[in-house]
């Protein structure tokens, strides 16, 4: 049975050290996890736990934001995908050693995809201190997941998002129209794109040109023309038309957006629909 009060008293910031050593060797391992997960857990104590014969420890303790360079080289080599996989997230693991784990294909079953994962190449794209070399070699990765996953990364070349715009995958161009290195250009080209997931995301983007967002706005989606409402790069005369969309949900949006002039929010202030009315009131008010 857990102890909720031990595991409590792990997760404490403020444990005396001595509390945190005798907890790092309980015999529940929830207990020791975390203590692995406080954040404030001393080195010493985490480069014992690393070698817990405990998965769920372990992982732990790979993700810890004070696990150094020679924890996390040890458990790059764990013999457990999760824990690896966990050190491939940990922005503090080292660029050769993310090099080297861009070559795991360990893979597990995602139930709420229904397919399998390359889990812990998918944690190095996405890492920004990935070397570039991975990052663009994991963005030509054969799984749509690795190459969403490459292309979402902060640091991803810019090359890499005009390549993989045309990606086959709509998961990938979603990712691509969600960068925020994408172009402009690359925003302009993905706003006609036939999937509504890409073009809700190239509608939420800041980078987006105006004149993208005004043939957005006009979408047959609503989602997609909320978004527009949402955007600050919108001009004016976009919000004006959008404020009359029979949709209340993109009248509200566009009540709510700060690029949105003071007198189309309180013309919004006497919309007959009631969200709409609130949130253009809260707008004047704020």
């Amino acid at each position: 049975m857990r102890d909720w009060e031990k595991e409590k008293s792990a997760s404490d910031p403020d444990a005396e050290r001595e509390e945190l050593e005798m907890l790092s060797k309980d015999w529940d391992w929830h207990v020791r996890r975390a203590v692995a997960l406080n954040p404030d857990a001393p080195i010493e104590i985490l480069r014992n736990l690393a070698k817990d014969q405990v998965q769920w420890v372990r992982e732990a303790v790979a993700a810890s934001p004070r696990a150094d360079g020679e924890i996390l080289d040890l458990l790059s080599e764990d013999g457990d995908g999760f824990v690896r996989a966990a050190v491939a997230r940990n922005p503090s693991t080292s660029p050769v050693t993310l090099s080297v784990l861009s070559w795991d294909e360990m893979m597990d079953f995602d139930y709420s995809l229904s397919k399998n994962r390359f889990i812990v190449q998918e944690e190095v794209a996405k890492n920004p201190s990935s070397p570039e070399e991975a990052i663009r070699t994991l963005s030509e990765h054969a799984d749509e997941g690795v190459r969403a996953a490459a292309v979402s990364n902060p640091q991803v070349p810019r090359e890499v998002l005009s390549r993989r715009k045309i990606d086959h995958s709509w998961a990938v161009r979603t990712a691509v129209a969600k960068s925020p290195r994408v172009s402009a250009e690359i925003l302009d080209d993905l706003a006609a794109d036939r999937i509504q997931d890409v073009r809700v995301a190239v509608a939420e983007n800041p980078s987006t040109p105006a004149d993208a967002l005004a043939s957005l706005a006009i979408d047959r989606d609503v989602e997609i023309r909320a978004a527009v409402a949402s955007n600050p790069r919108a001009d004016p005369a976009t919000l004006v038309a959008l404020s009359g969309d029979w949709a209340w949900k993109v009248r509200e949006t566009v009540a709510k957006n700060p690029a949105a002039p003071e007198d189309l929010v309180q013309a919004l202030a006497e919309d007959l629909d009631q969200s709409v009315k609130k949130a253009a009131r809260a707008r004047l008010e704020g």
